[in-house]
């Protein structure tokens, strides 16, 4: 629960990605389940999580429309595609890649 509460305040303010540090998480308290069942577990939590905090910026008035579509239209292709890939590729495969793309973000944070 702690957990999740770090995650709420750091998404609502920093659009930090629920994504990014929830499987982090997730990954950390149950090294050893499957990693599709942990990405699928935190894309559960990340919706609701990314509605709230979409609703409260909407509610501001600090979102962009043109990019929210363009966002949109590029992104639900996309969850086919690695929806369906990510239970079709080994579990280390998908391991490798998690922590490739978590290093990359975390270096351009940086740079």
């Amino acid at each position: 629960m702690i957990t999740g509460a770090v995650l709420g305040a750091l998404v609502s303010i920093s659009s930090v990605g629920a994504g990014a540090i929830g499987v982090t998480a997730l990954v950390l308290l149950y090294p050893r389940l499957a990693i599709a069942r942990i990405v699928g577990s935190d894309i559960a939590h990340a919706v609701p999580l990314t509605l709230a905090a979409g609703f409260g910026h909407w509610m501001m008035g600090s979102i962009n429309s043109q990019i929210l579509v363009s966002l949109l239209v590029g992104s639900i292709p996309g969850i086919v595609v690695g929806s369906y890939t990510a239970v079709r590729v080994p579990d280390r495969v998908l391991r490798f890649s998690l922590a490739a793309v978590l290093v990359v973000v975390g270096c351009r944070i940086f740079l």
